[in-house]
This record gives C-alpha cells, sequence and structure tokens, in this order.
C-alpha cells in the first residue's frame, strides 16, 4: 500500500487528537503519550508532534510505501522535507525517536 505522509507541529497533543480524529473519522493508529500521534487511513498517514514552539508547522512530507525498504529523506526545490518509508520502518522509527507507542488495533508491531 502506499499513503501519502503529512507531519505536522501541534500546541497541544490531546486537544489535537481530539480535533484529528473529528476531521480524519477515525480515532489515531498510534500515540506516544504527550509526544506523538499517527493516524493510517486508506490514503493518508497523517502525524503530529507535540511542539509548542513550532505549533501550526509543516513538518515534512513523503509517503508510506510498503515497496520500499529502508527509510530516505531528500529536499525538494522548496527546501521542504520528503520521505519515504515502510509502514515496518515507520513503526521503528517511533520507537527509537518517541518510545513505545500505544496502537489502536492493540498488535505488537516489531
Amino acid at each position: 500500500m502506499k499513503r501519502f505522509h503529512i507531519a505536522l507541529a501541534v500546541a497541544d497533543l490531546q486537544a489535537s487528537i481530539v480535533d484529528y480524529s473529528e476531521r480524519l473519522g477515525q480515532p489515531p493508529t498510534a500515540v506516544v503519550p504527550g509526544k506523538y500521534a499517527m493516524w493510517r487511513t486508506d490514503l493518508l498517514n497523517f502525524s503530529i508532534n507535540e511542539m509548542p514552539s513550532r505549533a501550526g508547522e509543516l513538518r515534512h512530507v513523503g509517503f508510506e510505501d510498503d515497496s520500499v525498504t529502508g527509510y530516505s529523506s531528500t529536499r525538494d526545490v522548496n527546501g521542504i522535507e520528503w520521505e519515504r518509508f515502510s509502514t515496518r520502518e515507520q513503526d521503528e522509527r517511533i520507537v527509537e525517536a518517541y518510545g513505545v507507542a500505544v496502537y489502536a488495533d492493540a498488535q505488537v508491531r516489531r
């Protein structure tokens, strides 16, 4: 599966989870309390990080693409970071960066 990825900085993680869950019509797929949340829909991989000093800023965009292995990051002509990664790679990076996430589907991801 291939999903467009967008990552935003938010002022308040919990308030943002409530807002974006309503907008996306589903709860987050993964949450690291006080730090991070991510939704996987059929077309979108949307993540937020609690970063009050950068609230509302685009952090990066890219693609979650299960046909790729590993992780890559480049910048486009406008300086925007574009990432490309598999579902598994992102799940591993969540743990590395933020700690163990609570997954909505209650599956242990490794």
